[in-house]
């Protein structure tokens, strides 16, 4: 059922208020279950760390992103809003991370997921992780021009691109 309102979300018959509502029933029936997949010891499918970037308090999509993501087989560690550069750094190594989330709702903070990449590569961490990127005022072209490594226009994009990233890494280490 989430994966129908993912879908639906993406094409825009429904919208943030409703995906939130589905978001909040999926992390009440996860809250549940998560026990049970605990106790079967199902590997998670790879470890993403999200976050706002440094001066944006917002995380309505990094939040359904993340729930999302979840939902998909992820463990996602979740650094919430305004998230400095070496924040994401640090997590990224402590997590052993195969993947990282930036999120940008302002145009004026936009510039800071280039800004964190950067930095990344500055720490010598930049070829250990997939960047994605996302948020309204983001594109395809942008996460180009900064250096990551893919875009997610809608939650439901991002969620299957870092599916299809961690395939092919795994797919990379056989």
């Amino acid at each position: 059922g989430f994966n129908v309102q993912g879908e639906r979300f993406s094409e825009q018959i429904i919208f943030i208020p409703e995906m939130l509502i589905t978001a909040r029933a999926m992390k009440a029936g996860l809250a549940l279950i998560r026990p049970l997949l605990a106790a079967n010891d199902e590997k998670p499918l790879g470890t993403f760390i999200m976050g706002t970037v440094l001066g944006d308090m917002h995380d309505i999509g990094q939040s359904i992103v993340t729930i999302m993501l979840e939902n998909a087989g992820f463990e996602v560690i979740n650094l919430g809003t305004d998230v400095h550069p070496d924040r994401f750094i640090e997590a990224a190594a402590e997590h052993n991370a195969d993947m990282i989330g930036f999120s940008a709702l302002l145009s004026t903070t936009v510039y800071y997921q280039k800004v964190t990449i950067d930095e990344f590569v500055k720490a010598g961490h930049r070829d250990k992780v997939h960047i994605l990127i996302g948020g309204a005022p983001t594109t395809q072209e942008w996460a180009d021009e900064c250096g990551a490594d893919g875009w997610g226009g809608d939650a439901m994009l991002a969620v299957n691109l870092a599916r299809k990233l961690i395939t092919e890494k795994r797919a990379a280490w056989a």
